[in-house]
Protein backbone atom coordinates (compact mmCIF):
# COMPACT_ATOMS: atom_id res chain seq x y z
CA UNK A 1 0.00 0.00 0.00
CA UNK A 2 2.71 2.26 -0.60
CA UNK A 3 2.82 3.07 -4.46
CA UNK A 4 4.59 6.73 -4.62
CA UNK A 5 7.23 8.74 -6.88
CA UNK A 6 10.22 11.15 -6.54
CA UNK A 7 8.12 14.29 -5.32
CA UNK A 8 6.16 12.46 -2.70
CA UNK A 9 9.69 11.55 -1.06
CA UNK A 10 9.85 14.92 -0.41
CA UNK A 11 8.44 13.93 2.87
CA UNK A 12 11.85 12.35 3.54
CA UNK A 13 13.22 15.42 4.33
CA UNK A 14 10.99 15.38 7.56
CA UNK A 15 12.25 15.51 10.74
CA UNK A 16 14.04 11.85 12.55
CA UNK A 17 15.59 9.23 10.62
CA UNK A 18 13.70 6.09 11.84
CA UNK A 19 16.00 3.78 13.63
CA UNK A 20 18.20 1.69 11.06
CA UNK A 21 19.29 -2.22 11.42
CA UNK A 22 20.37 -3.75 14.33
CA UNK A 23 19.94 -0.61 16.58
CA UNK A 24 17.39 -2.50 18.89
CA UNK A 25 19.22 -5.85 18.29
CA UNK A 26 22.65 -7.06 19.72
CA UNK A 27 25.36 -6.35 16.64
CA UNK A 28 28.76 -8.08 16.34
CA UNK A 29 31.95 -6.97 16.83
CA UNK A 30 32.76 -7.68 13.44
CA UNK A 31 31.66 -8.57 9.76
CA UNK A 32 33.74 -11.66 9.77
CA UNK A 33 33.12 -14.42 11.52
CA UNK A 34 30.88 -12.64 14.12
CA UNK A 35 27.85 -13.44 15.38
CA UNK A 36 24.42 -11.49 15.33
CA UNK A 37 21.02 -11.59 17.63
CA UNK A 38 19.23 -12.40 14.73
CA UNK A 39 21.39 -13.28 12.33
CA UNK A 40 23.34 -16.16 13.83
CA UNK A 41 26.69 -16.21 12.21
CA UNK A 42 28.22 -14.41 10.06
CA UNK A 43 30.75 -15.87 7.49
CA UNK A 44 34.57 -14.53 6.35
CA UNK A 45 34.66 -12.18 2.88
CA UNK A 46 36.75 -15.47 1.70
CA UNK A 47 33.64 -17.66 1.78
CA UNK A 48 30.92 -15.24 -0.10
CA UNK A 49 31.99 -15.29 -3.01
CA UNK A 50 30.10 -16.04 -6.27
CA UNK A 51 32.09 -19.01 -6.52
CA UNK A 52 31.84 -20.39 -3.08
CA UNK A 53 28.15 -19.59 -2.72
CA UNK A 54 25.20 -21.97 -3.20
CA UNK A 55 22.80 -20.14 -5.16
CA UNK A 56 19.68 -21.18 -6.26
CA UNK A 57 20.90 -20.22 -9.57
CA UNK A 58 24.64 -21.17 -10.41
CA UNK A 59 26.13 -17.31 -10.77
CA UNK A 60 23.10 -15.69 -9.72
CA UNK A 61 21.64 -13.92 -6.74
CA UNK A 62 17.74 -14.65 -6.91
CA UNK A 63 16.11 -11.77 -4.52
CA UNK A 64 11.98 -11.84 -3.79
CA UNK A 65 9.56 -9.52 -2.70
CA UNK A 66 5.99 -9.43 -2.99
CA UNK A 67 4.27 -8.00 -6.28
CA UNK A 68 2.96 -4.95 -6.24
CA UNK A 69 6.03 -3.94 -4.23
CA UNK A 70 5.39 -0.37 -3.26
CA UNK A 71 7.22 2.58 -1.69
CA UNK A 72 9.26 3.55 -0.34
CA UNK A 73 10.35 0.34 -0.29
CA UNK A 74 10.23 -0.41 -4.39
CA UNK A 75 9.44 2.29 -6.91
CA UNK A 76 7.04 1.93 -10.21
CA UNK A 77 6.33 -1.93 -8.76
CA UNK A 78 9.79 -2.42 -10.55
CA UNK A 79 12.10 -3.76 -7.84
CA UNK A 80 14.95 -4.51 -10.56
CA UNK A 81 15.33 -0.60 -11.18
CA UNK A 82 17.14 -0.25 -8.20
CA UNK A 83 14.72 2.46 -7.04
CA UNK A 84 13.05 2.11 -3.33
CA UNK A 85 14.71 0.84 0.24
CA UNK A 86 14.68 -2.60 -0.05
CA UNK A 87 16.10 -2.59 -3.64
CA UNK A 88 18.44 -0.45 -2.79
CA UNK A 89 19.28 -2.70 0.18
CA UNK A 90 19.27 -5.70 -1.71
CA UNK A 91 21.33 -4.83 -4.58
CA UNK A 92 23.77 -3.32 -1.69
CA UNK A 93 24.11 -6.70 -0.25
CA UNK A 94 24.61 -8.31 -3.50
CA UNK A 95 27.18 -5.88 -4.57
CA UNK A 96 29.14 -7.06 -1.40
CA UNK A 97 28.84 -10.05 -2.08
CA UNK A 98 30.81 -9.77 -5.32
CA UNK A 99 27.04 -9.73 -7.73
CA UNK A 100 26.75 -6.92 -10.02
CA UNK A 101 23.42 -5.70 -11.26
CA UNK A 102 23.18 -7.40 -14.14
CA UNK A 103 23.87 -11.02 -11.58
CA UNK A 104 20.75 -10.14 -9.83
CA UNK A 105 17.26 -11.63 -10.72
CA UNK A 106 14.16 -10.97 -9.05
CA UNK A 107 10.93 -13.09 -8.71
CA UNK A 108 7.73 -12.54 -7.03
CA UNK A 109 6.72 -14.46 -3.52
CA UNK A 110 3.66 -12.92 -1.64
CA UNK A 111 4.02 -12.12 1.51
CA UNK A 112 2.75 -14.73 3.74
CA UNK A 113 4.12 -17.60 2.36
CA UNK A 114 7.67 -16.36 2.49
CA UNK A 115 7.98 -17.55 5.87
CA UNK A 116 6.15 -20.74 5.67
CA UNK A 117 8.30 -24.38 6.34
CA UNK A 118 10.15 -26.11 3.13
CA UNK A 119 12.44 -24.85 0.05
CA UNK A 120 12.41 -21.82 -1.55
CA UNK A 121 12.75 -20.70 -5.57
CA UNK A 122 14.73 -17.75 -3.82
CA UNK A 123 18.19 -17.07 -1.95
CA UNK A 124 16.68 -14.08 0.41
CA UNK A 125 13.71 -11.82 0.38
CA UNK A 126 13.30 -8.59 1.55
CA UNK A 127 9.22 -7.57 2.03
CA UNK A 128 9.55 -5.49 5.66
CA UNK A 129 9.64 -8.83 7.30
CA UNK A 130 9.54 -8.59 10.77
CA UNK A 131 12.16 -11.10 12.79
CA UNK A 132 10.12 -12.96 14.95
CA UNK A 133 10.78 -16.15 17.24
CA UNK A 134 7.75 -17.76 15.40
CA UNK A 135 9.03 -17.28 12.12
CA UNK A 136 12.52 -18.49 13.23
CA UNK A 137 11.16 -21.74 13.01
CA UNK A 138 10.51 -21.73 10.05
CA UNK A 139 13.14 -20.02 7.83
CA UNK A 140 16.31 -17.96 8.44
CA UNK A 141 16.83 -14.21 9.16
CA UNK A 142 19.93 -12.09 8.18
CA UNK A 143 20.97 -9.67 10.55
CA UNK A 144 18.40 -6.78 10.97
CA UNK A 145 18.66 -4.38 8.02
CA UNK A 146 15.89 -1.90 9.43
CA UNK A 147 13.62 -1.28 12.35
CA UNK A 148 10.18 0.37 12.44
CA UNK A 149 7.48 1.20 14.73
CA UNK A 150 3.48 0.86 14.19
CA UNK A 151 1.25 3.49 13.17
CA UNK A 152 -2.88 4.21 13.82
CA UNK A 153 -3.78 5.61 10.19
CA UNK A 154 -7.54 7.28 10.08
CA UNK A 155 -10.05 9.12 7.91
CA UNK A 156 -9.32 12.95 9.32
CA UNK A 157 -13.24 13.42 9.86
CA UNK A 158 -13.50 10.28 12.26
CA UNK A 159 -13.38 9.43 15.97
CA UNK A 160 -10.69 7.33 16.19
CA UNK A 161 -8.27 10.67 14.72
CA UNK A 162 -8.76 12.20 17.67
CA UNK A 163 -6.95 9.54 19.95
CA UNK A 164 -4.62 10.70 22.17
CA UNK A 165 -3.99 7.19 23.66
CA UNK A 166 -3.63 3.48 22.86
CA UNK A 167 -6.74 3.36 25.38
CA UNK A 168 -9.01 5.29 23.51
CA UNK A 169 -8.64 3.24 20.63
CA UNK A 170 -10.00 0.65 22.49
CA UNK A 171 -13.61 0.89 20.94
CA UNK A 172 -12.39 1.36 17.68
CA UNK A 173 -12.97 -1.06 14.57
CA UNK A 174 -9.23 -1.67 13.26
CA UNK A 175 -8.06 -2.94 10.02
CA UNK A 176 -4.85 -5.13 9.37
CA UNK A 177 -3.47 -7.53 7.56
CA UNK A 178 -3.13 -10.69 7.61
CA UNK A 179 0.08 -12.64 8.88
CA UNK A 180 1.53 -9.29 10.26
CA UNK A 181 3.09 -8.05 13.37
CA UNK A 182 0.55 -5.38 12.63
CA UNK A 183 -2.12 -7.27 13.87
CA UNK A 184 -0.25 -8.88 17.17
CA UNK A 185 0.66 -5.56 17.64
CA UNK A 186 -2.87 -4.55 17.32
CA UNK A 187 -3.98 -7.62 20.05
CA UNK A 188 -1.30 -7.03 22.53
CA UNK A 189 -0.90 -3.21 22.91
CA UNK A 190 -4.16 -1.97 22.20
CA UNK A 191 -6.42 -4.86 22.95
CA UNK A 192 -9.35 -3.61 20.91
CA UNK A 193 -13.13 -5.02 22.64
CA UNK A 194 -13.68 -6.49 19.27
CA UNK A 195 -11.90 -8.36 17.19
CA UNK A 196 -9.64 -6.42 14.13
CA UNK A 197 -10.83 -6.80 10.97
CA UNK A 198 -8.20 -8.57 8.78
CA UNK A 199 -7.98 -8.60 5.18
CA UNK A 200 -5.69 -10.65 2.68
CA UNK A 201 -3.74 -7.81 1.45
CA UNK A 202 -2.45 -4.34 1.81
CA UNK A 203 -4.28 -3.30 -1.04
CA UNK A 204 -7.20 -4.81 0.79
CA UNK A 205 -6.41 -2.69 3.93
CA UNK A 206 -6.17 0.50 1.99
CA UNK A 207 -9.43 0.13 0.26
CA UNK A 208 -11.19 -1.16 3.53
CA UNK A 209 -10.18 2.25 5.18
CA UNK A 210 -11.28 4.21 1.90
CA UNK A 211 -15.09 2.59 2.09
CA UNK A 212 -15.25 2.75 5.80
CA UNK A 213 -15.51 -1.05 6.29
CA UNK A 214 -12.83 -0.14 9.24
CA UNK A 215 -12.69 2.95 11.47
CA UNK A 216 -8.89 2.81 10.99
CA UNK A 217 -5.85 0.49 10.31
CA UNK A 218 -2.23 -0.51 11.73
CA UNK A 219 0.57 -0.50 9.43
CA UNK A 220 4.53 0.43 10.28
CA UNK A 221 5.24 3.93 10.09
CA UNK A 222 7.01 4.18 6.91
CA UNK A 223 3.90 2.75 5.44
CA UNK A 224 1.31 5.02 7.27
CA UNK A 225 3.40 8.09 5.80
CA UNK A 226 3.00 6.90 2.36
CA UNK A 227 -1.02 6.01 2.62
CA UNK A 228 -1.62 9.61 4.15
CA UNK A 229 0.24 11.32 1.73
CA UNK A 230 -0.82 9.32 -1.72
CA UNK A 231 -3.40 6.80 -1.50
CA UNK A 232 -6.25 8.15 0.65
CA UNK A 233 -6.70 11.72 0.43
CA UNK A 234 -8.65 12.37 3.93
CA UNK A 235 -6.33 10.53 6.60
CA UNK A 236 -3.96 11.00 8.88
CA UNK A 237 -1.71 9.79 11.04
CA UNK A 238 -2.85 9.69 15.20
CA UNK A 239 -0.33 8.62 16.23
CA UNK A 240 2.96 5.62 16.32
CA UNK A 241 3.41 3.00 18.83
CA UNK A 242 5.09 -0.13 19.67
CA UNK A 243 8.74 -1.20 21.45
CA UNK A 244 11.50 1.77 21.51
CA UNK A 245 13.45 -0.09 19.71
CA UNK A 246 10.94 -0.78 16.61
CA UNK A 247 10.22 -3.57 15.09
CA UNK A 248 13.16 -5.76 13.02
CA UNK A 249 13.30 -6.39 9.51
CA UNK A 250 15.67 -9.02 7.98
CA UNK A 251 16.44 -11.05 4.57
CA UNK A 252 14.63 -14.23 4.82
CA UNK A 253 15.82 -17.34 3.79
CA UNK A 254 15.56 -20.95 3.81
CA UNK A 255 15.95 -22.28 6.67
CA UNK A 256 19.67 -23.66 7.28
CA UNK A 257 20.54 -21.64 3.89
CA UNK A 258 24.34 -21.96 3.30
CA UNK A 259 23.74 -18.48 2.73
CA UNK A 260 22.44 -17.22 6.17
CA UNK A 261 25.50 -16.16 7.31
CA UNK A 262 27.37 -14.38 3.99
CA UNK A 263 24.33 -12.22 4.07
CA UNK A 264 24.72 -11.29 7.94
CA UNK A 265 27.93 -10.75 6.94
CA UNK A 266 27.42 -8.53 3.89
CA UNK A 267 24.44 -6.58 5.89
CA UNK A 268 27.06 -5.78 8.95
CA UNK A 269 29.39 -4.69 6.44
CA UNK A 270 27.18 -2.24 5.05
CA UNK A 271 26.54 -0.70 8.68
CA UNK A 272 30.25 -0.61 9.53
CA UNK A 273 30.88 1.24 6.08
CA UNK A 274 28.15 3.50 6.39
CA UNK A 275 26.30 2.46 3.65
CA UNK A 276 23.28 1.00 4.83
CA UNK A 277 22.45 4.74 6.72
CA UNK A 278 23.36 6.26 3.87
CA UNK A 279 20.74 4.32 2.06
CA UNK A 280 17.71 4.61 5.15
CA UNK A 281 18.61 8.13 4.77
CA UNK A 282 17.72 8.77 1.84
CA UNK A 283 14.48 6.61 1.39
CA UNK A 284 13.18 6.44 5.06
CA UNK A 285 13.80 9.29 6.46
CA UNK A 286 10.39 9.77 7.21
CA UNK A 287 8.47 11.92 9.35
CA UNK A 288 8.50 10.75 12.88
CA UNK A 289 6.52 14.11 13.81
CA UNK A 290 3.42 11.42 14.88
CA UNK A 291 2.65 11.76 17.85
CA UNK A 292 3.58 8.44 20.51
CA UNK A 293 0.89 6.66 21.64
CA UNK A 294 0.78 5.13 25.49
Amino acid sequence: MRRTSLAILSLCALALVLVVAGCGGTKSSSSSGGSTEAGGETASAADCTPAQMETHTAGTLTVATDKPAYPPYFEDDEPANGEGFESAVAYAIGKQLGYPKAKIEWTVEPFDSSYAPGPKDFDFDVNEISITPTREKAVDFSAPYYAATQAVVALEDSEAAKAKSLADLKDTKIGVQINTTSLSTVDEEIDPSSKPEVFNSSGDVVTALKNGQVEAVVVDLPTALYLTAAQVENATIVGQFGKAEGEEWGALLAKESPLTACVSGAIEALEESGELEKITQRWMSQAADAPQLH
